[in-house]
């Protein structure tokens, strides 16, 4: 037994090692393309992959980028989309989640599957229906009709539901006690004991949207509506010239406001979807 123990201790430092590498190059291999994006919008045109340190980095990069398309304009539609989906989705999501956790009614768990079967449909399944249900209500190239496809989100409901479920009944009880209605007790009780759900599935709602491209690629027709992700799209086209410092500084611009707000808010993201476990 004396033997065993330093055996069994080694072994265990040596799982710990080794999961540790593979956390760091997992790692490493995700962060390596930003890491060369930022590497690159540095360098001047002609040395994005010169690694020898010889050449002195620049600003200048992003300065041409900005300068070379609206990307104000960009930001305010990508700003104005993200906002108005998300404001839908928490006002939805807030009452399916609350009547899925809190209401008996007759084929409450079908329901509730059924709507769970929309995480299991890819969006890109419904571009045509959803294309052709955009230009019946005349919607074509506007913010409204890029968002409006994305309101009702499986997973929302999904994650609010099952943060409504771990309130306490009690509470719920003391203030139908005190006179509050149905709603009353949603907006007091269930919607302050969720916040930290909320502030993640918002990160991931405004993370998904902002990097969204294939619809509203095929929904906008004029820069007026355009998203930075169309944009981006369009700044790097081979037509327009390759330049790839230039491209590079653009990058970095469009991904750093979601890099930024997930460095800020990355404690909390992780402890709503640790307490969001199936209850």
């Amino acid at each position: 037994m004396t033997i065993a123990v330093p055996t069994a201790r080694r072994s265990l430092r040596l799982d710990g090692f080794l999961d540790a590498a593979g956390a760091w190059l997992l790692a490493l291999i995700w962060i390596a393309p930003l890491l060369f994006a930022v590497w690159a919008s540095l360098m001047p045109s002609g040395h994005a992959l010169d690694f020898s340190g010889s050449v002195a980095p620049t600003l200048d990069n992003y300065q041409n980028a900005w300068n070379a398309a609206p990307w104000g304009l960009y930001f305010r539609n990508t700003l104005l989309l993200v906002s108005f989906t998300l404001v839908g989705q928490l006002i939805l999501c807030t009452l399916a989640g609350y009547a899925f956790a809190r209401f008996e009614f007759i084929g409450r768990e079908l329901v509730f599957m059924l709507v769970l079967l929309q995480l299991f449909i890819l969006p890109e399944v419904l571009i045509v229906e959803n294309y052709a249900m955009i230009s019946r209500l005349s919607l074509f190239d506007t913010i409204a009709g890029m968002g409006l496809p994305y309101v009702a989100s499986a997973f929302g409901i999904f994650l609010l539901r099952q943060a409504f479920k771990s309130v306490p009944v009690e509470l719920e009880e003391a203030a139908r006690i005190e006179g509050c209605s149905w709603l009353g007790v949603l907006w007091r009780v269930y919607v302050p004991a969720a916040k930290p759900v909320y502030l993640a599935y918002a990160l991931v709602s405004v993370a998904t949207h902002w990097n969204n491209f294939l619809w509203p690629l095929i929904v906008t027709n004029s820069a007026e509506t355009r998203p930075v992700t169309v944009g981006l799209s369009l700044f790097g086209a081979p037509e327009s010239g390759v330049n790839i410092s230039t491209i590079s500084a653009a990058t970095v611009m469009v991904v750093a406001p979601l890099m930024i707000a997930f460095l800020i808010f990355q404690r909390q993201f992780i402890q709503a979807f640790l307490r969001a476990g199936i209850r």
